[in-house]
């Protein structure tokens, strides 16, 4: 019987593994984002048409690459960033698996452009379905453009299964927004169809984040800063009342790399416990520093899952500060005894409109008016007729009552003395 495994093509298997790293034109995006930040670009412009099904264009003033390495990055497994096993503890960049350009290049028409600082030509290499179609010498700008073109051209089940341009676009602009929060030293722009969505110059944290979510984002922040020996946290959490009914202002970020963790963010729930309505959440942007061999970023092929050796001690952390900071900048209530509690609404009523009190007053009340010997209907009022047979005994009731009784009963008379007595 004849052997029945048999070695993958090369560029069968770089399709089976863009399967798993390019799920759809926002994949794309986030890798070639990735890879202009560790190149050491300062500025890097996003040209997308179509939601990324006609055109990808990513362009950086980073390093570049020499011709031999403008080749070999197209190359399974091809990377710069590890060179042994203890490498992969000790991550300081955002790609390192060397999959990611292998796989674009497998299901797209790819054309880069690339070129060193000091180097008087650069190169260019076009490339369609993992086919090598040109590689020369060029008169390019330094750095690296990449033009991905004709997504999944190859792949009519995965290009047919996208989704409308407004949602994949969706995707490409949250993947933007992550990767530009987590760098805001980085000059970022992003162009769709033509039209400038975004132009983030190199600025402050705070800065960034009014930049992208708008001006009326900046008195909605509560600064957020600690320092332990397991991690380092800082940031802003959006104040109680801005909290929203979707979870799209929830980012968190470890060594400049966005991850998603329910684990911390219930942590951040909890400290907003009493403040927020029900299936309400809070809005936060927090940045760890953790050592990099206690995490692992190696668990997803999208990266965005991450492994913490610390992460009971992180969370107890993340809830502690938050609740700090909420106290500290007068958010969430205090002990004070000193402080006037009778104007405390619960949150429940907040929405509910004020009603003013209504008081009843009877014009003709006369505490001095005899009351009738029968009671009306539904009355409570005392009567001669109904006092009991105890009360009438000790002489109550036998009697109406007079103008003069009210008048004895307030006066006060002076007791006398006993010399006037003798």
């Amino acid at each position: 019987m004849s052997d029945l495994i048999k070695l993958l093509p090369d560029n069968i298997a770089n399709q089976i593994a863009a399967g798993e790293v390019i799920q759809r034109p926002a994949s794309v995006v986030k890798e070639l984002l990735e890879n202009s930040i560790d190149a050491g670009a300062t500025r890097i412009d996003v040209n997308i048409k179509d939601s990324g099904k006609t055109l990808i264009q990513v362009v950086d003033n980073g390093q570049g690459m020499s011709a031999g390495d403008a080749l070999l990055c197209f190359e399974r497994h091809a990377t710069s960033k590890v060179r042994k096993a203890e490498d992969l503890f000790a991550l300081a960049t955002k790609g390192f698996r060397g999959e990611a350009l292998a796989s674009i290049a497998a299901i797209a028409h790819v054309q880069m452009n690339t070129k060193l600082e000091n180097s008087e030509l650069g190169r260019t290499i076009l490339i369609e379905g993992s086919e090598i179609k040109t590689n020369e010498d060029a008169a390019v700008p330094q750095g690296t453009s990449f033009e991905i073109k004709n997504l999944f051209f190859n792949v009519p089940a995965r290009r047919n299964f996208l989704k409308s341009e407004k949602v994949e676009f969706g995707h490409i602009s949250d993947e933007f927004e992550r990767v530009s929060l987590a760098h805001p030293g980085i000059q970022f722009t992003l162009h769709h169809n033509g039209n400038e969505l975004y132009n983030l110059p190199a600025t402050t944290l705070r800065k960034r984040i009014v930049d992208v979510l708008g001006k009326k984002s900046n008195d909605r922040m509560v600064p957020i800063e600690e320092s332990t020996e397991i991690v380092e946290m800082k940031g802003f959490v959006l104040k109680p009342e801005f909290a929203r009914k979707t979870r799209g202002e929830q980012f968190f970020f470890v060594n400049d790399r966005f991850f998603k963790s329910h684990y911390f963010n219930h942590a951040i729930t909890k400290a907003f416990e009493g403040l927020i309505a029900e299936k309400s959440f809070p809005g936060y942007f927090l940045y760890l520093n953790v050592d990099p061999a206690k995490i692992d970023v190696n668990v997803h092929p999208t990266k965005t899952e991450i492994k913490f050796e610390e992460e009971k001690f992180i969370y107890s952390i993340l809830l502690s500060s938050v609740r700090q900071a909420l106290g500290k900048y007068n958010i969430a209530p205090t002990l004070d005894f000193e402080r006037e509690t009778s104007f405390d609404i619960p949150h429940s009523m907040h929405s509910q409109p004020a009603v003013e009190p209504q008081i009843a007053v009877n014009p003709e009340f006369n505490p001095f008016k005899s009351t009738s010997s029968k009671t009306s209907a539904g009355s409570t009022g005392k009567t001669r007729d109904n006092f009991s047979q105890a009360i009438k005994s000790e002489g109550f009731g036998t009697q109406e009552a007079k103008h003069e009784d009210w008048e004895n009963f307030y006066e006060i008379k002076e007791e006398k003395t006993q010399e006037e007595v003798t």
